[in-house]
């Protein structure tokens, strides 16, 4: 709800939405903010809010609940990167070894992130759980998950449309990045 004001209220004062559109255009184009807007919101009440709760007594979530955030976190940072001609440029100007390049330095930072540099929040490997399962399980996953959730985000806002299955790929790896990196991090704020 506050996202959905809070959207209204910009779309108004902008120009972006008026009173003589119709009602349909305008509950579309706030709809559209909402996601990210709703995600920004649990984000700051995360990191802003009171706690009621010391952060020892805070329940480590489980995998699927790790999952779930990743997906958050790469909704929250895609969405907002979807729309914009960046996303089509840069990956028609990639060359497929640089895009292979960023499938491997994004999953390294992914990892990194979580479990090996030292941030606030940052999760311990289960007991006895190796690198390799850790980054198969949490990193691998993670990052089909992030691709996932930005194809359909490319296929909401068009870019999809009538582009071949290599332009897409494309498309979906250069946004998978900020998208990998907003879900390693919606692990350790939430």
């Amino acid at each position: 709800l506050v996202a959905a004001v809070a959207a209204a209220a910009v779309f108004f004062i902008f120009g972006i939405v008026t009173v003589e559109m119709p009602l349909r255009e305008v509950i579309g184009k706030i709809a559209v903010q909402v996601v990210p807007g709703s995600l920004g919101a649990s984000l700051a009440r995360a990191q802003l809010g009171p706690s009621l709760l010391e952060e020892e007594d805070i329940p480590e979530p489980g995998y699927t609940g790790e999952l779930f955030l990743m997906v958050v976190g790469a909704l929250f940072l895609s969405v907002n990167i979807a729309p914009t001609e960046e996303v089509v440029l840069i990956a028609y100007k990639m060359h497929p070894w640089q895009e292979i390049a960023l499938v491997v330095v994004t999953l390294a930072l992914m990892h990194a992130f979580v479990y090996e540099f030292e941030f606030r929040g940052s999760h311990s490997p289960e007991p006895g759980a190796g690198f390799v399962s850790i980054f198969f399980r949490y990193a691998i996953v993670g990052y089909v998950l992030v691709m996932l959730v930005n194809l359909y985000i490319l296929w909401t806002f068009g870019r999809t449309d009538g582009a071949g299955f290599s332009e897409t790929l494309s498309a979906v790896v250069v946004l998978s990045f900020p998208g990998a990196l907003g879900a390693a991090v919606a692990r350790l704020i939430l």
